[in-house]
């Protein structure tokens, strides 16, 4: 793996950096799930996380966006130690969670009602936010559905609809947990265009989780790879495929190669105890 190595903190451009993080659950005697974890991820970046099942990926979303405490180490965002949750965030999971009272508009418009300084303007303001949210769907395909709910929708709709809500107040960091892991392949293939347009258009900060690397390599400028658990960073790859990319080109030698690279490391992983071939680089 060309540049495998460890992911440490050390660039000044950093707009996430964890340095030497760990977490642990349930107290003493409970599970640690995460261990000397660094990484840094600079602003405007796509980054993606891999690892095996378990590894602590989910968790590491939790330190970024405030959801969870650190036991031990630094978790700072945009310059500052993270101590709650970020109103800079949008967040997307494997499973939509859209309201189903609520029609698609009104759904991607929800944390305009909820994040501060949107949720004092949105009143006075609402045919401005309510313009920019139909936008947004037109964007991923969606005009005309504004007015459709959610179980009106197919899978990959909703998830289209997902991902539109996390980019309404406009986050600089949008964390993506599995976002298209319930998808089929075909859907799923789609949507990695999708935001690959999203984030092309907009440039927010994007840590994206998945367990699929073909959709890490396709949409991510770097690709960090997780040990097993305890977690942390032990090797990274930097994706220099030319953007736009294509699904075609998905399918080329040059991709595979750092396709079955990654697999290598994970599996190398998979076999150790954590101490990976990125440490030995």
């Amino acid at each position: 793996m060309p540049d495998s190595g460890p992911a440490r903190s050390a660039r000044q451009d950093a707009f996430v950096e964890l340095d030497g993080v760990e977490v642990l659950y349930g107290g003493d005697g409970g599970t640690l799930a995460l261990r000397d974890a660094s990484l840094s991820v600079a602003k405007g970046e796509f980054v993606a996380v891999v690892g095996p099942s378990g590894c602590g990926k989910s968790t590491l979303m939790r330190l970024v966006t405030g959801l969870w405490p650190a036991s031990d180490g630094n978790v700072i965002v945009a310059g500052r130690e993270v101590d709650g949750p970020l109103s800079i965030a949008g967040m997307a999971f494997q499973n939509p969670t859209l309201l189903p009272w609520r029609t698609v508009l009104d759904n991607v418009m929800l944390p305009l009602e909820v994040v501060v300084p949107h949720r004092g303007r949105l009143r006075r303001e609402r045919a401005a936010y309510e313009a920019q949210a139909r936008d947004l769907l037109s964007l991923v395909g969606l005009a005309g559905f504004e007015q459709r709910f959610p179980w009106q929708l197919s899978g990959g709709m909703q998830q289209r609809t997902s991902l539109c809500r996390a980019l309404i107040h406009q986050p600089a960091l949008l964390m993506l947990d599995e976002p298209f892991g319930a998808l089929d392949v075909f859907t799923r293939e789609e949507l990695w265009g999708v935001l690959q347009d999203l984030w092309l258009a907009r440039k927010p900060t994007v840590i994206l989780v998945t367990h699929d690397l073909r959709e890490a390599v396709y949409l991510a400028d770097r690709v960090l790879v997780m040990s097993a658990r305890p977690g942390r960073i032990v090797a990274e790859r930097r994706i220099d495929f030319a953007r736009p990319r294509r699904l075609a080109g998905t399918y080329a030698a040059e991709f595979q190669a750092v396709v079955q690279d990654l697999r290598d490391q994970i599996d190398e992983s998979r076999r150790g105890d954590g101490q990976g071939a990125g440490d030995a680089a």
